[in-house]
Order: C-alpha cells, then sequence, then structure tokens
C-alpha cells in the first residue's frame, strides 16, 4: 500500500508541472549561425514559460513553412516579403527587430577591382564585366534575394553564366563561404556571419558601406486566422519580449571579439 501511495504521489507531482508549451520560430539562417539565439533564449526563457524552438531555413523557406502553419512566428530579412505576407493575410503584424548590413567578399587580390567601386551596383557590374566567379546562395533566402536586386539593379543576368563564372551553391551561407574560399569566388553575405565565419583564408570584405548594403530584420506573427492551432498567446509573449526594452538590450549587448552582430532597432 505504501509504495502505491508513493506511486500515486509522483504522479499527481508530474501532473501538477506539465510540460512548458512549445512556440516554432522560423527563422533566417545568419541568426541561428551567429549564435544569437544561443545567447537570447535562456534569458527568455528563465522568465517565461515557454519553449522556444528555432527552425533556421532561408528567408523564402521560413515564410513557405509558416504559410503552412509550420511556425508561430517568423524572423527573417527581406521586408518586402515579410510585408506582402501580412498582406495576403498570413501574418497579423510585423516589427522592425534589428539590423546590420552585407559585405562584399572574394580574394585579397580582388581580380575584378570591386574595391575601387562607388556603390554596390559598380561592384557587381565589375564582377559581371571581369566575368570574376561569383558564389550564389541560389536558395531564396534574404541574402539571395536582396543579391537578385543588385545584379537587376545592375542590369546584369547572371544566371546567363551559370555554371561558368556565376556558381550557384543552393547551400547555406557558411557553406556557401567556404565554397567562395575554396572557388577563389566573391560572395554576398551578411556581417554576422562573416565575422563568426571561421575558414577565411586570404577572403576579405572589398565593399562594404554603401547604405544599399543595409540589411533588416524583422518579427511577424503568424495569423490566427489563417492558423487557428498555433499558440498565439505565447508567440506574442515572445514577440514582444524582443521588442521590449530587455529584449532589444539582449541582442546590443550580444558580441563577437567585441564587436557587435546586431544592432536593435524594434518599432513599437
Amino acid at each position: 500500500m505504501a509504495g502505491y501511495i508513493t506511486l500515486l504521489t509522483g504522479f499527481f507531482a508530474m501532473a501538477g508541472h506539465a510540460a512548458a508549451p512549445v512556440i516554432i520560430v522560423q527563422s533566417a539562417t545568419s541568426i541561428q549561425n551567429s549564435g544569437l539565439y544561443d545567447h537570447l533564449l535562456p534569458l527568455f526563457e528563465t522568465e517565461n514559460d515557454i519553449d522556444v524552438r528555432i527552425v533556421a531555413v532561408g528567408t523564402g523557406q521560413a515564410l513557405r513553412n509558416a504559410k503552412k502553419c509550420d511556425a508561430e512566428l517568423v524572423i527573417v530579412h527581406s521586408k518586402i516579403d515579410e510585408e506582402k505576407f501580412v498582406t495576403d493575410g498570413f501574418g497579423s503584424q510585423r516589427h522592425d527587430l534589428m539590423y546590420n548590413d552585407f559585405i562584399l567578399v572574394g580574394p585579397k587580390n580582388d581580380p575584378a577591382q570591386i574595391g575601387t567601386a562607388k556603390t554596390t551596383i559598380e561592384a557587381f557590374q565589375k564582377i559581371a564585366a571581369a566575368k570574376a566567379r561569383f558564389a550564389s546562395r541560389s536558395d531564396d533566402s534574404g541574402t539571395h534575394k536582396a543579391e537578385r536586386r543588385f545584379w537587376q539593379a545592375a542590369r546584369t543576368t547572371p544566371t546567363d553564366a551559370s555554371g561558368k563564372w556565376y556558381l550557384e551553391t543552393g547551400l547555406g551561407m557558411g557553406a556557401t563561404l567556404n565554397f567562395a574560399v575554396q572557388a577563389d569566388a566573391y560572395a554576398l553575405t551578411d556581417r554576422a556571419t562573416w565575422l563568426t565565419f571561421k575558414n577565411k583564408t586570404t577572403h576579405m570584405p572589398l565593399f562594404q558601406g554603401d547604405p544599399a548594403l543595409f540589411n533588416q530584420y524583422g518579427v511577424v506573427l503568424v495569423s490566427q486566422i489563417h492558423c487557428p492551432t498555433i499558440k498565439a498567446a505565447e508567440s506574442r509573449i515572445f514577440a514582444n519580449w524582443l521588442l521590449s526594452p530587455k529584449g532589444q538590450t539582449a541582442i546590443a549587448t550580444f558580441q563577437h571579439e567585441n564587436r557587435p552582430l546586431f544592432f536593435p532597432n524594434a518599432t513599437p
């Protein structure tokens, strides 16, 4: 009888401590690769009984996954697509969260001489004119979307040279940078990924600082009207924390070798 009572006591104790609700965040790979979530989530989860799970994919894939209701939140970096996601009824709200910038990296000898370019568009034109090798993610990520906009503004269709000087990897940012280093190729990358990338060898930033390279990240709440079964209350708690002074300070204090990787700029 005593053993039976002990078993019951353990059962009711477990029942009184139900597992924390889980929310899924579809996220850009650059945030995950930077280590930012490893910094943020413990801070959030110690204050809130919510388990946040990150699915790190390219921006395009993240938004497609969320349309299928495979997420409560989306944190990506293609503002045009994020706003369309909300306008089309898949998201309920979108807010600016933080930013950094894109940079063009390449071999130190800079065969296309993009270091002398005055604008991002000129840098891309120089790469095309020299037919210099360029490694593209080609994965519909936020970085790839930005790259396509730059090629379009440069009036260049690089896919016509696919497999020649334009090398499409279909890989994430870190893997594409590894490929670029091995292929002696240029690549467009977000600065956070570059700063934490360990296999730089002779590659270096060759063009940077143009306002056109501004890289905004946003947080989007998935619509409960479109996805009735999502944990909307819990996702709003996490979003509000990220946008709050506490979350914004946590983002600002995250650094790599004493250099910030993201700069908070949340909107109310």
